[in-house]
């Protein structure tokens, strides 16, 4: 692509997403008056972001000339294994696309480059003290350091502690000015933070944790303190992490947080600025939820993660496992896109890592790198070489390859003279006694082999504890036949992408354990080994060294393929990418989103107003918090009961002239009668079917078509899967019947429920008129048009002809914590607004005029005796509730017309509805736990007292 094909396609892009950022979506009055976000979906803006990145390079590098000396000078620098420098480019190199967002910035005809505040425990650079006020910097090792080299995309700054501590403030001022040169930013640790956080939490809990090496016992943690101290250094380290971010943030920037020191941090950032753009990658595994639940502090950690808006792995598996954690033990909803917590999605992803392959493939080509060749080939002439190179640590399987190699050697004895193994094992964490024994049982093993298969003149295992620097590494790999990756539990492991980057024209093969991240991407042309199997991998190795050369070349060809295109820029521009992204989608989500309740207006309407409604729901709105999850006893918790403090503010309610509560609630009557009989109110149960004032009487408003045939059909489908779905329940109502798994096992639980959905839709309910309504974790089958919105109808109408009201009701309040199916219930009194489903039936209170004095006594259909329709089945069972006596009134569709003054003057302004703990929902705002409802209704309770 020539220079001006290229600004071309980067002004037409430019244009393309003004055009965008121009085109509105209408918006709701009440929820959320910020304009949409462009209508395209998320496959469309990434691929179309995608195309913009690579028509930047394109530019970059046909604009550009290719400065030869930066390269050599970048290939140059020394590099330890597994990751080595952050190659800081200058901020006037390059630029990036990645504004998608916010809108893009333009200079000059190109993208501006995003800002990237990269968040990790160390700074990619070592700092040693030379005096009062003056540092000696060098860069240090790291896989996060090697996977980050080739990121020149964004305008970054690297956030971190620096290694050392500086107890004085002339110390602190000159490191940072050192620092500022390679564009890196400080967290100055005590060194007592340091202990606990990083050597205590971080290496002896979290780490073994998620390497799946389960929890250290006490006796091995003789340097540290107890468990919460440690974890109180932890919180408190990240917090300061937290501070630093955001003393350099500006408006924009995307923060990266990285592995699991930094699980808290953003939680922390969020509670700075709710706004700001916050990614989280981990480098590690990440263990199954049953590993996972061992952890005393589980809950945080999960739940300051997923404040992020993005969390990423290296894994497809890491992450199921993540969002497995969270749900099973946080309870929440996991969704193919990620995480779910009361409308709040945080995005979980797989991002494999790769390295910056370039680099690598023109080391090959370097003056010293040759030169490295040529002696190990002249070494090593007449044998093959089988290359391992690992930290000297416990997830490596240094001993398993080692036996597995000594395993070959035995059963294969013609191979003796002609193979040797090179190990590269870089010690790490010296000052361990695990490590230490780890290190003298490599060397025993190594020994005991070089005794048993070495002669005078050679030996079958060359071990180093040592790294080596970036051209004797590149050297070793361009001359490797076998590579030897026998990690029983890793991250990712760059050491196969390295080895496959400097093999253009060896085409050697790689062995690769399958419990390493590379195995997921590299697995077709790598050949993928249990290690902890020696003889498999045995069998392996002597199948790498007889493999023909077609095969060889096709594994390669995958292989180098993959390395080359998967880099450590693409991943880093995927991945914020997809972040930026991701804020457009929680954008497109909290657009849906209502405002707060803004309670000095509620309360000062309700004061003002004269005929007050109050319709308020039960569960989850006016009954005391409870475990998601049921930790505190299944039984315990299937007993409704009132909240504490909400008794005394509700009987004041119910005393005021002026206020008329209903509570309307799914439940059936007795639970209804043994929470409110004492008020003075009206209690609607099971959606609104059976209506009552606690001074009277159950009388039923169930339609005279309402059929409930399937009720014995769908009660055996039920029972069979309670009995099959341990801690499963059946709430056996009399106008519908719901299965509840809110305690079961969630993913089992959610396995049966779409079993029984099946079976229902084939069988019981095939021809009914019935709605199947799959809550979070419940199945309820109701008759159709039985919902709150519908019953509330009937039941203002004979709320209306019981209180005789004469002047109308200009305030209404609706509260309630209901399903999607319920929620006509908030839009029956607001016909204007949009609603998912069909607005309940109004033509009856739509047209409720409210009744003369003498009407009533002059033939009002209203005010004479009811006609009782026979009863069906059902309603003859509920006709005998309670005390067995006559059956209760059956209320009429009221369809004349009364004259007089309109039953609704709310004036628009004068309606509340409320949504409970739900960030989706047609109510008009919300509230967020029941705590909330009691306390505007204290507040309302004062007015009524006042008044």
């Amino acid at each position: 692509m020539n220079v001006m094909d290229s600004s071309q396609e980067i002004s037409i892009a430019q244009n393309n997403l003004v055009m965008l950022q121009t085109k509105r979506m209408p918006v709701n009055k009440y929820n959320n008056g910020s304009p949409m976000t462009p209508k395209t979906t998320r496959l469309e803006r990434l691929l179309r972001e995608r195309e913009l990145r690579k028509s930047s390079r394109n530019f970059q590098q046909s604009d550009e000339p290719r400065d030869s000396n930066k390269e050599a000078e970048l290939l140059n620098d020394s590099r330890l294994v597994e990751g080595d420098i952050w190659a800081l480019p200058k901020e006037e190199d390059f630029y990036d696309v990645n504004a998608f967002a916010d809108g893009c910035q333009w200079q000059d005809g190109r993208p501006r480059r995003q800002r990237l505040l990269v968040v990790a425990n160390r700074l990619p650079v070592s700092a040693t003290r030379k005096g009062e006020d003056s540092w000696q910097l060098e860069m240090s090792v790291g896989g996060l350091v090697t996977a980050l080299l080739g990121v020149k995309d964004f305008d970054a700054r690297w956030i971190g502690w620096a290694g050392v501590n500086v107890p004085d403030d002339v110390g602190q001022r000159a490191l940072t000015k050192a620092l500022a040169e390679k564009r890196c930013i400080p967290v100055f640790l005590e060194e007592e933070i340091v202990h606990q956080y990083y050597n205590g939490y971080c290496n002896n809990i979290l780490w073994p944790l998620f390497h799946y090496l389960s929890l250290p016992q006490e006796d091995r943690l003789a340097t540290t303190r107890s468990f919460q101290s440690q974890f109180d250094a932890y919180k408190k380290a990240n917090q300061m992490f937290a501070d630093v971010v955001n003393q350099h943030y500006e408006e924009g920037d995307v923060v990266w947080c990285h592995d699991y020191h930094l699980m808290f941090l953003p939680k922390c950032l969020k509670e700075y600025n709710s706004k700001m753009k916050v990614g989280w990658f981990l480098h590690t595994p990440f263990p199954s939820s049953e590993i996972h639940r061992t952890l005393p502090s589980r809950s945080e950690l999960l739940r300051s993660v997923i404040a992020a808006d993005l969390v990423g792995f290296h894994t497809y598996d890491y992450a199921r496992h993540f969002v497995s954690a969270c749900t099973r033990i946080l309870g929440l909803e996991g969704t193919p896109e990620g995480v779910e917590d009361q409308g709040k999605l945080t995005r979980v992803a797989a991002f494999p890592l790769g390295i910056d392959s370039e680099r690598f493939v023109r080391a090959i080509d370097l003056h010293p790198v040759q030169e490295h060749m040529k002696v190990l080939k002249q070494r090593f002439a007449g044998r093959k070489v089988m290359l391992g190179v690992d930290r000297l640590d416990m997830i490596k399987g240094i001993p398993q390859k080692i036996l597995a190699f000594e395993k070959f050697l035995e059963e294969n004895p013609q191979w003796r003279d002609k193979v040797v193994l090179l190990q590269i094992a870089v010690p790490t964490r010296t000052d361990v006694p695990e490590y230490q024994k780890l290190t003298s049982q490599v060397h025993e093993i190594v020994g005991r082999i070089n005794g048993r298969f070495g002669t005078l003149t050679a030996v079958p295992i060359h071990h180093l504890d040592r790294s080596l620097d970036f051209h004797a590494l590149c050297a070793l790999y361009a001359v490797t036949d076998v590579a030897l990756v026998t990690s029983l539990r890793d991250g990712m492991n760059l050491v196969s992408y390295e080895f496959v980057a400097c093999q253009a024209s060896k085409k050697g093969v790689l062995i690769l354990s399958e419990f390493a991240g590379a195995a997921q991407s590299l697995g077709a042309g790598a050949i993928l080994v249990n290690p902890w199997n020696i003889t498999d991998v045995a069998a392996s190795i002597k199948y790498a060294l007889d493999m023909p050369a077609d095969e060889r070349e096709k594994r390669h060809q995958h292989n180098f393929k993959h390395v080359t295109t998967h880099t450590s820029q693409e991943w880093a521009a995927t991945f914020v990418s997809e972040l930026n992204d991701t804020i457009v989608e929680a954008q497109l989500r909290t657009r849906q989103v209502p405002p707060s309740l803004p309670t000095n207006v509620t309360v000062d309407r309700y004061l003002k107003s004269n005929n007050r409604l109050l319709i308020l729901g039960f569960n989850s709105t006016l009954t005391e918090p409870v475990d998601a999850l049921g930790r505190n006893g299944q039984i315990k918790e299937l007993e409704f009961k009132l909240h504490p403090d909400i008794k005394e503010p509700l009987k004041k309610l119910c005393d005021d002239p002026k206020t008329t509560i209903v509570v309307l609630s799914g439940c059936d009557r007795n639970v209804l009668d043994n929470n409110f009989g004492e008020y003075n109110m009206w209690l609607a149960a099971e959606n609104g079917m059976f209506l009552r004032l606690t001074k009277g009487k159950w009388m039923t408003t169930m339609p005279e078509n309402l059929h409930m045939d399937w009720v014995d059909s769908v009660k055996h489908v039920f029972e069979y899967f309670t009995e099959r779905t341990p801690r499963s329940h059946i709430e056996v109502r009399e106008t519908s019947l719901v299965w509840n798994y809110k305690y079961a096992d969630i993913e089992f639980g959610r396995l049966q429920a779409r079993d029984m959905l099946q079976h229902l839709w084939t069988g019981p309910i095939s021809n009914a008129s019935v709605d199947v309504i799959q809550g979070g974790r419940s199945v309820e089958v109701r008759a159709v048009g039985v919902t709150k919105g519908a019953a509330i109808d009937r039941i203002l109408g004979e709320i209306v002809h019981y209180k005789g009201m004469k002047s109308p009701i200009d305030y209404v309040l609706c509260i309630g914590h209901f399903i999607a199916k319920d929620e006509d219930v908030y839009t029956f009194f607001e016909p204007e607004l949009p609603s998912e489903s069909p607005p309940a039936p109004r033509a009856m209170v739509a047209n409720f005029v409210m009744p003369k004095t003498s009407a009533s006594k002059s033939g009002s259909k209203a005010a004479h005796p009811r006609k009782q329709r026979s009863l069906s089945a059902l309603e003859k069972k509920a006709a005998n509730h309670g005390s067995g006596t006559a059956p209760e009134p059956i209320l009429q569709d009221k369809t004349s017309l009364y004259e007089g003054s309109s039953v609704l003057d709310l004036k628009g302004d004068n309606y509340f509805s409320c949504a409970v703990g739900r960030k989706r929902s047609n109510a008009r705002y919300l509230l967020g736990s029941s705590d909330d409802v009691v306390t505007l209704l204290e507040e309302l309770a004062q007015c009524s007292s006042c008044s």
